[in-house]
């Protein structure tokens, strides 16, 4: 059934393949549900480069204008886990190369975040991983990080991707992965490791990919943000 995010994102149309259950109500004095939905840039401790990559939302929010019925504005959101804003967005993303490093306080607002609904993407821009899976370990000690499978929606929702994340960058001649954290069977947390997505969203001219890698980019990030709205497994 669809709850606030899945009828605002749908407002207008739909697509066939967005269902199931979608984030839950904001606590109480939060802001409300925006009329158009967007995605949230985490800005997080640590020392890492939460800002890397800046043409990267706002290229995906615009394909996603363009490639679907979803009411995405067109303007990334920077909030923090002390933000009320936080709750009003269903995408939260985050990348940079360096280190992530969130409080207690930090995690306990993600955990109940995702809890209700929210969709986190964590986005290696080669440097994060270690601290990534420290602190993902400690937000859900009692769930594995494990890899996606590749028959799972988030691979097929609006884009076909049989052999999983596409690979954007090369770094350690590793091959792309995406793992995850599942709560109640809802894909909660992915994490994209070896591919650099949020590269491939950039504008062409900042690192100059091929454009079948970049397109390939902007279709994974379309099906993330898809499934973030409406299928809540």
């Amino acid at each position: 059934m669809g709850g606030p995010w899945l009828k605002l994102a749908l407002a207008g149309g739909a697509i066939g393949a967005l269902i199931g259950a979608a984030p839950g109500r904001p606590p109480v004095g939060a802001p409300a549900v925006p009329a158009m939905l967007t995605i949230g840039r985490l800005h997080y401790g640590g020392g890492g480069d939460w800002y890397a990559n800046p043409s990267s939302l706002p290229n995906l929010l615009a394909a996603i204008r363009t490639r679907t019925t979803l009411r995405a504005g067109g303007e990334e959101r920077v909030v923090t886990l002390a933000d009320d804003e936080l709750w009003t967005v269903p995408y939260l993303y985050m990348t940079g190369h360096g280190n992530v490093r969130f409080t207690d306080g930090e995690l306990a607002t993600l955990r109940a975040w995702l809890l209700q609904g929210g969709f986190l993407h964590a986005d290696d821009n080669y440097g994060m991983d270690q601290s990534i899976r420290r602190e993902l370990g400690r937000l859900f000690p009692d769930r594995a990080l494990t890899e996606v499978p590749l028959d799972h929606p988030v691979y097929h929702l609006v884009y076909d991707f049989p052999r999983g994340i596409p690979k954007i960058h090369e770094h350690d001649g590793k091959p792309a992965q995406g793992f995850g954290i599942f709560v109640d069977g809802r894909l909660a947390v992915f994490y994209s490791y070896q591919t650099d997505l949020g590269d491939g969203w950039e504008d062409p001219e900042v690192h100059n990919d091929p454009p079948e890698k970049r397109e390939a980019a902007l279709r994974m990030g379309v099906n993330l943000f898809a499934y973030a709205v409406g299928f809540g497994g």
